[in-house]
């Protein structure tokens, strides 16, 4: 009898082991997301809200539990806008850290950099710049949350046809997000009868940018001015042009939508008009669910971080809620989840409403856009489109 016992002793004992595993709760998994924005630098006006809204997206989201159970980890890399940077951090997530998917980088330059290394790696990118060669052509794992700059263009040139003006100044910064810009503004302008008399390139870390301004303003018959860029020179640009007398009507891309642009500008930024989602105007939209979103976006980054919203904070939270969604329809299986993005429609976050699809890894319309203009210093709605 005592020698059964012994024989059973350890059996029993493992089973007690097993039944106890077994019990326990699954270890939830940490779900590392890498983030690459521009936090500083002359794209920190982009990346800066970026990350701050992901970081309040994530800490909501942990406090309920995660995506799916699973506590969001945001490995956070800044680029300063540079793309050496951004291909050198995002070989660093992806072979070091073993992130699930990158977020950003914040401008249409870096972006370029790091979509093959993304695509080649098998890690999904959804990125916060709006450079339309970002996604066409498509590539299966690289999405964005950004309106294509094509989009943008078709928006001002609309706006100037309603009001008759078919002569016009391009002007850019000499970077990525400047040259896709240009080259959309020139290829779509004779579709919309607009004649370009003159196109300028500037360095995107120009200081004063008096001279272009003299060298385009003894143009005869110039009727306005579009300016394409996302650096602090969009903000001297408009001040040289009031300091030389110019009333000129001056027409900025949706990168001009932070009201700090505005702030910089000063009384110089007064009647600037440009295309941006309906995020930074949304106490004056009708009543309903899409006004309740952003409404609650905007007060609770506000509330937080004393400073007025972006759209570029808004890309980024776009990104993480796609993510989420995606996650909780396929699981953390990256495929799936790719899968998953590739077919989520009808969503609408920030910018707008999403329909992805397997051509459109961008998933935004025209709509998505609206024409604002600066009055006292705010933006408010453009009434004369």
């Amino acid at each position: 009898m005592m020698r059964w016992l012994k024989l059973l002793a350890p059996r029993c004992l493992l089973s007690v082991a097993v039944f106890f595993v077994l019990a326990l709760p699954l270890q939830a998994k940490e779900l590392k997301i890498g983030v690459i924005l521009a936090e500083t630098g002359p794209a920190s006006l982009l990346g800066g809200p970026g990350v701050r809204s992901l970081q309040m997206l994530s800490e909501e989201m942990n406090a309920k539990g995660g995506i799916q159970g699973n506590p969001i980890k945001l490995v956070i890399r800044d680029s300063g806008g540079s793309p050496e940077k951004a291909i050198s951090f995002a070989k660093q997530l992806i072979e070091e850290e073993q992130v699930f998917a990158i977020i950003g980088p914040s401008t249409s330059g870096e972006t370029l950099k790091i979509k093959d290394i993304c695509e080649k790696s098998g890690t999904i990118l959804i990125s916060c710049a709006s450079a339309e060669l970002i996604v066409n052509p498509v590539a299966r794992y690289v999405f964005k949350t950004a309106p294509n700059d094509s989009l943008a263009a078709r928006q001002i040139y609309q706006t100037m046809q309603r009001k008759g003006i078919t002569k016009v100044a391009v002007l850019a910064g000499n970077d990525g997000f400047g040259n896709a810009g240009k080259a959309q503004l020139t290829k779509l302008a004779p579709e919309y009868g607009i004649e370009i008399l003159a196109t300028e390139v500037y360095d995107k870390d120009a200081k004063d940018l008096s001279a272009v301004v003299a060298k385009i303003k003894a143009i005869e018959g110039l009727q306005a001015v579009v300016n394409w860029s996302i650096v602090p020179a969009q903000s001297i640009l408009a001040k040289n042009i009031r300091q030389a007398g110019w009333g000129i009507p001056l027409y900025q891309s949706h990168g001009f939508a932070n009201v700090k642009y505005v702030e910089v500008a000063g009384e110089a930024a007064e009647g600037i008009i440009f295309p941006a989602s309906r995020l930074i105007v949304a106490e004056s939209l009708p009543d309903g669910p899409q006004k309740e979103f952003l409404l609650k976006y905007k007060q609770g980054y506000e509330t937080r971080f004393k400073e007025d919203i972006s759209t570029f904070g808004g890309h980024s939270y776009d990104a993480l809620m796609i993510l989420d969604k995606a996650i909780a329809k396929a699981g953390l299986d990256k495929e799936k989840v790719r899968d998953a993005i590739e077919n989520l429609t009808g969503y609408f976050g920030t910018a707008g409403e999403f329909n992805f699809s397997l051509q459109d890894h961008c998933g935004l319309r025209q709509d998505a856009f609206t024409m604002i203009t600066v009055k006292n210093g705010r933006f408010v709605p453009y009434q004369g489109q």
